[in-house]
């Protein structure tokens, strides 16, 4: 017969899907009966009553334990945790964190790289590009957290095909995880696309609960989607993650770079490091293959010259993507376009980013091909 060590050994490979730690490792697995006939029950523990990733791991154990010899039927029996277990948890998740507002990017020694993504003005598919260089870059096997920092405007979820809350333990939030991303925005805890009427230290706060509440463990790399412009958002990320670099968005029009050089000066006040400009919308391929550059020309390249004029180092122009109906399509249908099957010219050029992006967040993925992204 089957033993309740190779059981629990067994169960060790099987990961909470929020968590991303293995379900003995939490505690999540209780008792273990195992009758005469090679029937076995197993006591899983959730996190919370009413877990929506429960069906996940049930079928996950299941599908394991009756692979087993000497196995003839796995029933699941369910309980949520004690406080005293979820008190335990959160120690064995953050055990060097005991103020729960201090934020573990901060700290000195912190090896995650955080991009903050920005742009002078609305419109320019800020979000849309964080989205897709958070799924490439975890797509690469990279550890990837993405905030919505966009407080008023978040699009985030939507994006990234979130569809549940993020899960509460103790004074920890665990957030939802979509494409191999961690992500969190503030319109997972509003019903029915509310609104946000907040002033200023209200949107600080929601950003210090994002970094210092949310249980993201170890990352390689925090994405954070800016609002448009150099207000309130802007300068709490450079008070509360003053080693984040920023990565300026913009369009070819001449109008929308300057507007963007706005948001990469910034950069010179507030001591941070501007890593490069993308330009999004660059041309429409047209049925010829010739490019129609609807929105001008130029705009990009003007930028990061103009911001490597102002800052005193070289700034570069990491890419251009151009615009396909089916970007937008992937990005209203939560499914990241840069991932997804096909070779597009806008594929391509959101994998040469993530993978810069990458290969600067993790050195061992450099390649001769992708130079890496590095601060100045």
């Amino acid at each position: 017969m089957v033993s309740e060590e190779e059981i629990r050994t067994a169960l060790s490979s099987v990961m909470d899907p929020e968590i991303r730690r293995s379900i003995t490792d939490l505690n999540m697995v209780g008792d273990i009966d195992i009758a005469e006939d090679g029937g076995v029950t197993i006591e899983i523990i959730l996190t919370i009553s009413g877990c929506p990733l429960i069906n996940q791991i049930d079928s996950d154990v299941k599908n394991l334990v009756s692979s087993m010899d000497g196995v003839t039927s796995v029933t699941i029996r369910e309980r949520s945790m004690t406080q005293d277990e979820r008190v335990a948890l959160q120690q064995k998740l953050r055990p060097g964190l005991q103020d729960k507002r201090e934020i573990s990017f901060a700290k000195p020694g912190s090896k995650t790289r955080i991009y903050a993504i920005a742009s002078g003005k609305g419109g320019v598919g800020k979000s849309s590009v964080s989205a897709n260089l958070a799924a490439i870059m975890a797509q690469q096997g990279l550890k990837v957290g993405l905030v919505d920092g966009d407080i008023y405007g978040y699009s985030i979820p939507r994006m990234m095909g979130v569809d549940q809350p993020p899960t509460g333990i103790q004074n920890m939030i665990i957030p939802p995880v979509a494409h191999n991303v961690k992500v969190i925005s503030m319109g997972m805890f509003l019903p029915d696309n509310q609104p946000i009427v907040w002033r200023g230290p209200m949107l600080h706060r929601a950003l210090e609960q994002f970094f210092s509440d949310v249980y993201w463990d170890e990352l390689d790399a925090l994405l954070i989607d800016l609002p448009p412009g150099t207000g309130d958002v802007a300068i709490s990320i450079a008070e509360l993650l003053p080693t984040s670099d920023i990565l300026v968005v913009t369009t070819p029009q001449v109008s929308s770079s300057e507007v963007a050089e706005r948001a990469g000066q910034l950069a010179k006040q507030t001591h941070q490091n501007v890593i490069g400009v993308v330009e999004n919308m660059s041309y429409l391929v047209m049925p010829d293959g010739t490019h129609n550059p609807i929105f001008g020309q130029g705009g990009g390249a003007l930028a990061a010259a103009q911001l490597s004029s102002d800052l005193g180092y070289h700034v570069p122009l990491l890419g251009q993507v151009p615009i396909e109906p089916a970007l937008r399509e992937a990005s209203d249908a939560g499914q990241p376009f840069a991932i997804q099957d096909g070779d597009t010219p806008a594929q391509k050029a959101l994998r040469r980013i993530g993978l810069q992006l990458a290969a600067a967040s993790r050195p061992d993925l450099q390649n001769s091909e992708q130079a890496p992204v590095s601060a100045a």
